[in-house]
Formats: structure tokens, sequence, C-alpha cells
């Protein structure tokens, strides 16, 4: 027997009186028998998922779940009523792949579509344009093309020069879109003004525009001149190039190669300045920058060089 004392506290009420009872589960509805917790679990708990289902038959499988609709991803929520299952929503799709390559309309006579195509309105102006043979890549409404031939006069001069231009008519009152070999396009604008421009180097101009066969003179170069194009009037030309070009002010000391400059102010005066001796073949230690062209003339002037040699 312990004979220590035992020493027996009273239980402490918490505040506000006596411990409460637990609460009576609420009273099943009219007709239905009283739900009985789970073993282990606690009257009026919520039943788990699936609880109360009636089982399937003695020796039937349970039905499987609903298989997604023919081309829907499982858990992807079914297509509205209307519409077909799978069909692109929001936008997507093919169209939305291309929506950035779409036709720029802009009203004006020529629309440069990207840096690689460019789009002439032969409706707005009345005039016809004269464009490199075969540079034409689409056409809407209704054009004709047609020969522009140089004449006896100017094939000679063309081949004699080098400046031949090989050239087409188009008329009528669609819109034909140009380019050649990928290459970068800049229609320039010409107001009463001129610009000098190799032959190779021009895609097509208003039919508006006076263009003739211009001499550099030169010394220690074969045949003693270059030539070059001029154009001026009021019209627009469009001028290619090989990659993205530089345009640059004219300065009394700024040269070009020959090869690389494609346009230049027709107001700048141009001089051969040959750097070696010429000769038909290059020879070791050769630099392979034989002529270059010097440019000058008043603030205002420019030149454009493209970074690739003809």
């Amino acid at each position: 027997v312990h004979a220590a004392p035992t020493v027996v506290g009273p239980l402490t009420a918490p505040p506000g009186g006596t411990v409460p009872p637990p609460a009576a589960p609420a009273p099943a509805p009219y007709g239905q028998p009283p739900q009985q917790p789970s073993y282990g679990g606690h009257p009026g708990a919520p039943l788990p998922p699936g609880y109360g289902r009636q089982p399937a038959p003695y020796g039937a499988q349970p039905a499987p779940p609903m298989p997604p609709g023919y081309g829907q991803v499982p858990g992807q929520q079914p297509a509205p009523y209307g519409v077909p299952q799978g069909a692109p929503q929001g936008g997507a799709g093919v169209t939305a792949a291309l929506q950035a390559f779409k036709e720029t309309p802009t009203g004006q006579r020529w629309t440069q579509q990207n840096k690689k195509l460019i789009r002439v309105d032969l409706g707005a102006g009345g005039q016809p344009v004269l464009a490199k043979q075969g540079s034409m890549v689409l056409y809407q409404g209704k054009v004709d093309f047609s020969y522009k031939g140089a004449g006896f006069a100017g094939r000679i001069v063309g081949n004699a020069t080098g400046q031949e231009m090989q050239l087409m008519r188009c008329t009528g009152q669609g819109q034909v879109f140009l380019a050649e070999n990928s290459t970068h396009l800049h229609p320039v604008e010409l107001q009463g003004d001129a610009i000098c421009v190799s032959a190779e180097n021009v895609l097509a101009f208003d039919e508006s525009l006076q263009y003739e066969v211009r001499r550099i003179e030169g010394h220690g170069i074969p045949g003693g001149a270059l030539f070059t194009m001029q154009f001026q009037g009021t019209g627009t030309i469009v001028v290619k190039t090989h990659g993205t070009p530089v345009v640059l002010p004219v300065t009394p000391t700024t040269f070009a190669d020959c090869n690389a400059v494609v346009a230049w102010s027709a107001a700048s005066q141009v001089i051969v300045s040959s750097q070696v001796r010429m000769r038909r073949n290059a020879y070791p230690g050769d630099t392979g920058e034989s002529v270059n062209l010097q440019f000058r003339g008043a603030p205002g002037n420019f030149i454009v060089v493209q970074p690739y040699e003809v």
C-alpha cells in the first residue's frame, strides 16, 4: 500500500462554463436511412467519393470512363455545340502562322512588301512602268507585258558601254510584284533631280524618267573610261543591291571600289583613281584594288556602296 498521501485536484472548466457535449448528427431526409460513419470516421464528416453508389451487378464489370471525342486531347474540354471537334480556336493554325506575311496595302503607287519584294500599282498615276525582263513574280488584275526595245542605236551604245538594259513595259490597271535573285530593293523617288546608277543595279522605274549613258573619264584603265546610267525627272526608280548598302556623304577623301559602288548623286564629281599599273592578269603582290573612284562635290551629295563586288 502506498503510504504517501494522494492529492486529487478538481477539473478546471474552460472559460464560459462546462464542456459542451458533441453535437448530434443532422437527421437524414425523409425516406432515407440515417448515414452511419465509416470505420474510424467521425459523425457528420463528408463521405468519400463513390460512397453510396449502387454496386455493379454480380459478374458485371463497372462501366469505364467515357473516352475523349475524336481529335480531342485527354483532359481537354469538348468543343461548343456546332463547332467541329479539333478545329483551331482563337485564330490558331495556318492563318495565324502566315499573318505576318500578308500583303501590305498602302494605296500608294510603289509599296515595299519586304526588303526583297516590291509592288507597283499601275492604276495609281496611270503611266506604264519599265522593269527588267523576268523580274515579275506575281501580278493581280489586268496587266499587259510587252517588249521594250532600245532601238538600233541604243543596242550599239549598250553593247559598247556595258550599260545595256533588257526591259519590259508593264501597262494596265493591276498590281505587279517585282523581285530578282533575292536582292535587296530600294525605291528612290526623284523630284526633278538626277541620280547615277549602274545598269546592273536597276530593277524598274517609271516610264516618265529620262535616262542616258554617262561617261566617266579616267586614265590608266582599259578603254580609257567607265560608264554608268543617269536617271532624271519626276518618278521612282528601284535600285537593287546585294546585301544592305551604306550611304556616305561625299567628301574630298571619299574613295570607292568601282565594282562595289551602286549609285551616287549626279551633281558629284567623279574621278578615276588608279593605284597600280593595270595588267591583264593579277601578278604576285597585286592587291586586287586597281581602280577606285574618287568623289567630290558640295555638301548634300552622296554615294551608295554595297557589301559586294560585281
